[in-house]
């Protein structure tokens, strides 16, 4: 069964965006892309929820997913632009049937909205998060409040040399 990975970048107090929903405190780094590169190869499917692409539009980034089957999860949007990118309204219904389908992992980015969800569901079986070492006091937290304790189980620590911290943890299910 694929694997479900949810993946970003965070403060070291727990946001992934400032309040305006900036990311200019993300520290780019040779040494990251590199990770990064190695991490894509397992991936084919990417899932986005509705602020995570909307970032992503306004900075150039989307085309970053040309070649992966890209959803977009949305309650509110009617329709997505250009037509190379398909919108679900329930993220849990559509990682529950991409589980069941053959094919590499899938990684769900950004949102706390949308990672709550499918960990509360029980959906998501990786965490993969690039701490950067700056608080910025307020903005959108990774997760918001949790119905219930979700245990993890570290696999991997990478400090870099521009500060940052990538962690992979298990969800233990």
């Amino acid at each position: 069964m694929r694997k479900v990975i949810f993946g970003g970048a965070n403060t070291l107090d727990n946001y992934i965006a400032g309040k305006d929903d900036s990311i200019d405190w993300i520290r780019h780094s040779k040494e990251a892309s590199e990770i990064l590169a190695d991490y894509w190869k397992r991936i084919d499917t990417t899932i986005l929820g509705r602020r995570t692409y909307e970032i992503a539009m306004k900075s150039g980034g989307a085309g970053a997913f040309g070649g992966m089957k890209t959803y977009v999860c949305s309650r509110t949007l009617e329709k997505i632009p250009g037509g190379k990118l398909e919108l679900a309204s329930d993220a849990v219904s559509l990682v529950k049937r991409l589980k069941t389908e053959e094919g590499k992992d899938i990684i769900v980015m950004g949102g706390s909205e949308i990672g709550k969800s499918l960990l509360e569901a029980g959906l998501i079986d990786e965490l993969g998060l690039n701490i950067h070492p700056v608080l910025l006091g307020s903005g959108i937290p990774l997760f918001g409040e949790m119905q219930r304790r979700i245990e993890l189980k570290l696999r991997d620590c990478k400090p870099t040399e521009n500060g940052c911290v990538v962690l992979t943890y298990d969800v233990v299910h």
